[in-house]
């Protein structure tokens, strides 16, 4: 039985201090483990140049701003009403794969929608991995996150 990692830490506010986000090349394979390179699949979602069109797509693009550090993306995603004032990326973490449990709305249609996922990653070199029911909303035609709860 592999051990599962500490969950990661509520977000709480950051030292001015901390490290920027990692530079990913545009043609690398993307973390969200899409088939498209980084540039053309999460990349695009972090840099601005456009909005995530579903929950799950948000998602992705979410755990691979945890995977790259990507803080701001992170909170520009997050709802206002739940959203902390900085996020606390545990330096012991890495990241290593994503799987897509299951999907309710959150499509081009709806206003509303949930994602069931498994984050995988190692944790001060431990294998493990969380499992989290995402809730999604649209707020101004922009799909954000607002919370989620662990999986045991």
């Amino acid at each position: 039985m592999s051990r599962r990692p500490t969950r990661p830490r509520r977000p709480t506010a950051r030292s001015a201090a901390r490290p920027g986000p990692a530079a990913v090349p545009a043609g690398s394979p993307c973390p969200c483990g899409l088939p498209a390179a980084y540039g053309e699949c999460c990349g695009r979602f972090h840099s601005g140049q456009a909005s995530a069109p579903t929950a799950e797509l948000l998602m992705r693009s979410r755990y691979s701003a945890f995977a790259v550090r990507d803080e701001p993306y992170l909170l520009r995603t997050w709802a206002a009403r739940t959203r902390p004032p900085g996020v606390d990326f545990d330096p012991g973490t890495r990241w290593t794969g994503l799987e897509i449990v299951e999907t309710t709305d959150g499509t081009l249609f709806h206003t509303t929608g949930t994602v069931t996922f498994v984050a995988h990653c190692t944790h001060r070199g431990e294998p493990g991995s969380l499992q989290e029911r995402s809730r999604f909303e649209k707020a101004d035609g922009v799909w954000v996150y607002v919370d989620g709860t662990f999986a045991d």
